[in-house]
């Protein structure tokens, strides 16, 4: 199913029968989520939903869409959005960050998802309009940071707002106690949860949430889970983000090189083995970074039931 929609600046006010992720959190069940892209294409747009509905009979407890930078995929990523809350048993969350947008802009696309029935945005400061590692320019009457947007979201609506947690440290904070101090902030201005981004050492995810509980941060943290299927395209991403995979997590994949099949068997136990290591530590959940295809978190899911049960 393709999406063919004209949006229109609607008035914030979300689905009081869509269910919050903070609500679905506070059961105390395992979480499970799945975060998704908006596609550049027809073809990938079918690659998204077929991913979505061999996602579906897993019951995760809520899937993302992400939000391109300087709104470059604002309209695809509401679009979708609203076809998940519409089309589907899931519940979505929405991303929403500062970058490229004025006050008055984000108010009208926090409209937008609140006339798509969405009740549930991560919200977030964003990476420089240059990339990441470049200095922060806040956009002509617009917001430059995650607090900030936290206000606005909550200010708008009865929305659940979501921020995001850094297991390494965001890299613009001082130091990894500083790091906490803004989290602490974030659930001060209104977050009810956090996803990390990606990592892949469970002692850093741990490391965090010792900060975060010395900092009076009580908000559930999900970890950010990425299997590696393809060693070049992993190390890409985190070199973009400014992170490095570490080396004992290359020596692994890497000694399989030349075998897609074993770079890609490999990848998976390493996610497996992380996530039973995190549900062991007393993790809330689990939220796997999908780029649009099921397979692999399939697998991995498979891998965990007995653990999940």
């Amino acid at each position: 199913m393709l999406l063919r929609m004209t949006l229109r600046p609607l008035p914030a006010s979300p689905d009081d029968s869509a269910p919050s992720i903070s609500d679905l959190l506070a059961t105390g069940e395992r979480s499970i989520s799945f975060e998704f892209f908006p596609p550049k294409d027809e073809e990938g747009e079918r690659r998204l939903w077929t991913a979505l509905r061999e996602l579906e009979p897993l019951r995760p407890t809520f899937v993302s869409v992400t939000y391109g930078a300087g709104g470059s995929t604002r309209d695809r990523t509401v679009a979708i959005t609203e076809g998940i809350a519409r089309e589907t048993t899931l519940t979505p969350m929405a991303h929403l960050t500062c970058v490229g947008h004025s006050r008055e802009e984000l108010r009208s696309v926090i409209g937008s998802y609140a006339g798509a029935g969405v009740r549930n945005v991560l919200a977030l400061r964003g990476d420089p309009p240059d990339g990441p590692g470049t200095p922060w320019t806040p956009t002509p009457g617009g917001l430059s940071y995650a607090t900030e947007l936290i206000e606005l979201v909550g200010s708008l609506g009865d929305f659940c707002t979501g921020a995001a947690a850094f297991p390494q440290g965001h890299r613009e904070a001082g130091s990894v106690e500083d790091d906490s101090r803004v989290m602490r902030a974030k659930q001060d201005a209104g977050a009810a949860f956090a996803i990390t981004e990606l990592f892949f050492r469970v002692e850093e995810y741990l490391a965090l949430r010792e900060r975060c509980d010395a900092a009076g941060v009580t908000i559930p943290i999900l970890p950010g889970i990425m299997p590696i299927t393809s060693l070049p395209q992993i190390l890409r991403m985190t070199e973009l983000s400014g992170r490095e995979v570490p080396r004992e997590v290359v020596d692994r994949v890497s000694r399989w090189d030349g075998d897609p099949a074993a770079v890609r068997a490999e990848g998976i136990e390493i996610a497996t083995e992380m996530c039973d290591e995190l549900i062991a530590g007393g993790s809330p959940g689990l939220h796997f970074y999908t780029l649009n295809r099921s397979r692999a978190t399939r697998e991995i899911h498979a891998g965990l039931a007995s653990t999940l049960a």
